[in-house]
């Protein structure tokens, strides 16, 4: 098939083409590397990388009515300044309606999104969370702007899959506690946990859903990808001190959440399991090894969270 992702060189879209790559797709990936990473994908034969946004109107329409994919998964996505309001509305509202516009021009059968769990609000009304729990878009940019984006890809009348993301990690994630734990800890600087709690969700586990998505599996509308199961700050912070190998010389402190931030996001994944036949195979310690044995390789520079943190 032809797969156009948009975000293609960033976390999750460079393992989703490596995946659809291997099995023999053409894939046309865009993105402006706000975030991507250019090693993340490798020149090889059927793929083709554009440097450039998706609020670009005419590159957009242009790149879909040339290369006429089958389906478009659209991952790129704003959240490098929790506070840049406006860049997140340009390139996760306009952005998605640009992709949007042109997938119906272009006579796409399926567009693929990725929504964030931030969606359900602050303070879930239930845990874990159900398919059908209300949207509250509250707490930050990213979570209203994606929303949104949800939202548009809904009234177009396209086949769409919007999948609702728990915390995501493994090789290339650059955002969230793992990498910065990570980058503090070969730094030789001190670390805190807040205390709370998410559902992780691995690299691979999810591209394993994206790709029976990418075949026609699920019907259009929304699903959950998660582990369904939650676990501490604390135990992910003690998974990323296992696979270093090293011994802290005190405890790590736990700290009080920010008013911003989620207690915990669990997930209810029985739709998905159902649906697509799917389910999560690899576990917090073998993930986290996975992902320190990248970032060991290929070095952080940078990290990126969706929400306004308080200062250390």
């Amino acid at each position: 098939m032809n797969i156009f992702i948009t975000g293609g060189a960033g976390f999750i879209g460079s393992h989703t083409a490596d995946r659809l790559l291997a099995r023999g797709d053409d894939v046309l990936v865009i993105d402006n590397y706000a975030t991507g990473r250019r090693d993340n994908l490798t020149p090889r034969a059927r793929l083709r990388v554009i440097e450039g946004t998706i609020a670009d109107t005419q590159l957009v329409e242009k790149l879909m009515m040339d290369f006429k994919p089958e389906v478009v998964m659209h991952a790129a996505a704003s959240y490098k300044d929790p506070g840049n309001w406006a860049e997140d509305s340009v390139t996760n509202v306009l952005g998605t309606v640009n992709v949007v516009k042109a997938a119906q021009k272009a006579g796409v059968k399926r567009v693929i999104y990725f929504q964030t769990a931030l969606g359900y609000g602050l303070v879930p009304e239930e845990q874990p969370i159900t398919i059908t729990h209300p949207i509250k878009l509250e707490g930050s940019s990213y979570a209203i702007s994606k929303t949104a984006g949800e939202a548009y890809i809904a009234l177009s009348g396209l086949n769409y899959i919007s999948f609702r993301l728990a915390n995501a990690y493994g090789p290339r994630n650059l955002s969230g506690p793992l990498p910065t734990f990570y980058h503090r800890l070969t730094m030789g600087k001190k670390c805190f946990c807040m205390d709370t709690r998410r559902d992780f969700i691995y690299v691979q586990d999810l591209v394993d859903a994206v790709v029976k998505a990418v075949d026609g599996m699920g019907t259009s509308g929304p699903y959950h990808i998660s582990s369904g199961a939650d676990y501490s700050i604390k135990e992910l912070f003690d998974a990323t001190i296992a696979a270093l190998g090293i011994t802290l010389d005190e405890p790590v402190e736990v700290r009080e959440r920010n008013p911003d931030d989620v207690y915990t996001i669990l997930l209810d994944p029985s739709k998905t399991e159902k649906d697509f036949q799917w389910k999560v195979t690899t576990t917090l310690e073998v993930g986290v090894k996975e992902a320190i044995d990248w970032y060991k390789t290929h070095g952080i520079t940078q990290t990126y969270t969706h929400l306004v943190q308080l200062k250390e």
